[in-house]
């Protein structure tokens, strides 16, 4: 079973690195709102952090997809999946 201070901080660590793509002038404004979006799911308090990672991971994959995407920006999204796959119950 996983440590609760170490989801807590693996998803810490994703929400950083989603809010620096967030506040780069280079990322799309289409990929912006997605990725808002999406961090405002992970700090929704209604589900457990292994559910709301899981969701985000499976949201991610699809924004990963869009061509209009810069490849530092896709680099950086699955530096942050990477991080919510260590989240586990």
């Amino acid at each position: 079973m996983a440590d609760d201070a170490q989801n807590k901080e693996s998803m810490k660590e994703a929400i950083e690195t989603l809010n620096q793509i967030v506040s780069s002038n280079s990322t799309p404004k289409t990929i912006k709102k997605s990725i808002t979006d999406l961090i405002a799911d992970l700090n929704n308090q209604e589900y457990s952090l292994s559910v709301r990672a899981a969701n985000t991971i499976s949201l991610l994959d699809d924004v990963t997809q869009d061509p209009n995407m810069p490849s530092y920006v896709r680099t950086q999204l699955w530096q942050a999946v990477s991080k919510l796959e260590s989240i586990r119950e």
